[in-house]
């Protein structure tokens, strides 16, 4: 382990000591330093902080950059007590250019397609994981970072839950699914250790290594599925992975309203199940779809209504 490494593992447990939130910090600071050590570079500098924040592996059209910007300069500012040749990166160096991205709605028979067309893939293992995978995520609303990080410890089996460990924001979860999952579940199980050689890698979901999954992969395969079948052609933007997860959530504010459910009463349910901070996050999806704008706001004319009167 490298002394930046080391300096890296102090500033974070002084963080954690004094109650800050730190699971980006946590993923993404051992990168910056993997990337000093790799450049050569001994200490943080504005030009490494520029670089490593905008990579090639990085969407500038994302906010990416940003949050990798200030985790550098974080630990840019406890290296400056450490190290007099450190450079602060300043603020603004890359703006947050944030702008909301309306998530592609996926239809049932859009989901059924995909998950048929992982169903050929040419070999039967990425044809069962990339199956079970877009089910999962359809049917939980979960992220795709949780699927993968999914370990088969992590499946309670007798009560058809699974365990979210430190997910977003650091917090870990339990996730009730419904019996025709937990056998999906099952079968994808027994087709992997099938096929797959023996490992003693903990993960759910392998790669044909039986080693865990790497998103960037997971995404460029659903990415080809979605083209190979027509998915999102007509849509502003290409559908990604990760609108499984606001799909779900509509589809269940839709059912709720539909169904008449007081869903103001129902809403932390959701939030708590979905992994969010608080509901605020999650009346988010609200201006998701038309649809439901329209359910909120019929819905809150009759309140008012019933209160006038």
């Amino acid at each position: 382990m490298s002394a930046l490494a080391d300096a890296a593992g102090d500033y974070l447990r002084l963080r954690n000591s004094l109650g800050h939130d730190l699971a980006a910090y946590h993923r993404q600071l051992p990168r910056f330093v993997d990337y000093l050590d790799a450049t050569g570079v001994p200490t943080v500098t504005i030009a490494a902080a520029l670089a490593w924040a905008q990579g090639p592996d990085v969407d500038p059209n994302t906010t990416i950059g940003p949050r990798r910007m200030t985790i550098a300069r974080g630990f840019a500012r406890y290296m400056a007590g450490i190290d007099a040749g450190t450079e602060v990166p300043p603020p603004g160096l890359l703006p947050n250019r944030r702008r909301w991205r309306p998530p592609f709605i996926y239809s049932p028979t859009d989901i059924d397609t995909l998950m048929a067309g992982a169903r050929r893939l040419r070999r039967p293992l990425p044809a069962a994981t990339h199956e079970t995978l877009i089910g999962l995520l359809a049917v939980t609303g979960m992220r795709i970072g949780e699927a993968i990080r999914l370990d088969r410890s992590d499946i309670d089996w007798a009560d058809a839950v699974l365990t979210i460990r430190e997910s977003k924001f650091g917090k870990n979860r339990l996730v009730p699914v419904h019996a025709s999952t937990l056998t999906a579940l099952d079968n994808y199980a027994r087709t992997r250790d099938r096929i797959c050689p023996p490992t003693t890698a903990p993960s759910f979901f392998v790669s044909m290594a039986g080693t865990r999954l790497i998103y960037q992969l997971v995404q460029q395969n659903f990415r080809r599925l979605c083209d190979d079948a027509g998915i999102g052609g007509e849509a502003e933007r290409p559908p990604r992975i990760h609108d499984l997860r606001h799909t779900f959530a509509v589809r269940t504010l839709l059912g709720w309203y539909r169904a008449g459910e007081d869903v103001e009463a129902r809403m932390q349910t959701l939030s708590t199940y979905l992994g969010h901070r608080d509901p605020r996050s999650t009346y988010w999806y609200m201006s998701a779809q038309p649809e439901l704008l329209a359910l909120a706001a019929g819905r809150l004319e009759l309140s008012r209504e019933v209160m006038s009167r």
